[in-house]
């Protein structure tokens, strides 16, 4: 047991321990995540079809939905870890890092393909013009959509230049960098819970309230659950490079995270310009 307890450095390899020999790059967590997504989707109809009719509770959706997304987030961190945190211990990066490079494209890709289907959901609805019935009261473009694009779009500069550092070898501003790009992302996710606490709380501007109000919540929804897990992701790097186990031969996970964030910034701002700005400039008044 202490041969195998130092042969793994401390960490937990379910590849190893959990699957029959032969199968030795194997992991569990792939399963894990897929199996947390099904209730998700399972869970949103379930709130669906009890917003529709009295067969059952809305709230009995809406707990399978969160439950869902917990399993969904525990099997991405449990398979992050098994890539990224455990290589490292045992192997360093795996032909130069270029799987996991291709990893992430391909993840990429596949979010590509996601949101692009929301937005064709969204101006699939959108044709025509909405009714000042469909937005929120307070509106859209508030202090506090400025404020949010503001964050994210700094964040896209602090992790880049974070990167600059690192090659340069300056090790200290590197991790301030990081550090800097994680407290935006998580001021990003507290503003745009606020921003959904005054809509759903004080204006009654839910999912459920019009058309509108689906393809909002759900683009809005999906994009801030892509930057909390970002900003997990970043939490990570943050702590590892504390750790010094960065220098500038040895950044895979590094340059692998700010694509990720590059590209949650560039979503955002699109979002910004379909949803929150396309809204209130297309809206035509009723007269009744």
């Amino acid at each position: 047991m202490a041969t195998e307890e130092s042969e793994d450095h401390g960490h937990f390899l379910p590849a190893v321990r959990d699957w029959p020999r032969g199968y030795g790059e194997a992991s569990w967590w792939p399963f894990f995540t897929a199996v947390g997504l099904a209730f998700v989707y399972v869970g949103a109809t379930l709130f669906v079809v009890g917003e529709g009719t009295d067969m059952l509770s809305p709230r009995i959706g809406i707990g399978v939905f969160g439950a869902g997304w917990a399993v969904t987030i525990v099997g991405m961190l449990g398979w992050i870890y098994q890539a990224f945190i455990v290589d490292f211990w045992d192997r360093g990066s795996h032909n130069g890092g270029a799987s996991l490079r291709l990893g992430m494209l391909l993840f990429l890709a596949t979010d590509i393909a996601t949101f692009g289907a929301g937005f064709v959901y969204y101006f699939f609805i959108r044709v025509g013009a909405w009714q000042t019935e469909f937005l929120p009261e307070s509106g859209l473009l508030t202090g506090v959509l400025v404020l949010n694009t503001v964050l994210l779009v700094v964040s896209s500069f602090t992790i880049h230049w974070a990167e600059g550092q690192l090659q340069k070898g300056n090790h200290q501003r590197f991790v301030q960098g990081l550090i800097v790009t994680f407290l935006l992302g998580v001021a990003f996710v507290g503003g745009q819970i606020y921003e959904y606490n005054e809509f759903i709380v004080h204006e009654g501007f839910t999912i459920t309230s019009g058309i509108f109000a689906s393809g909002f919540f759900g683009l809005t929804g999906l994009h801030g659950l892509h930057v909390s897990f970002g900003a997990v992701l970043l939490g990570t790097l943050s702590i590892r490079a504390l750790r010094g186990q960065y220098d500038e031969d040895r950044h895979v996970s590094v340059t692998t995270v700010s694509w990720y964030w590059h590209f949650v910034d560039a979503v955002w701002l699109f979002l910004v310009a379909v949803v929150y700005i396309g809204a209130v400039f297309g809206t035509e008044f009723s007269p009744f």
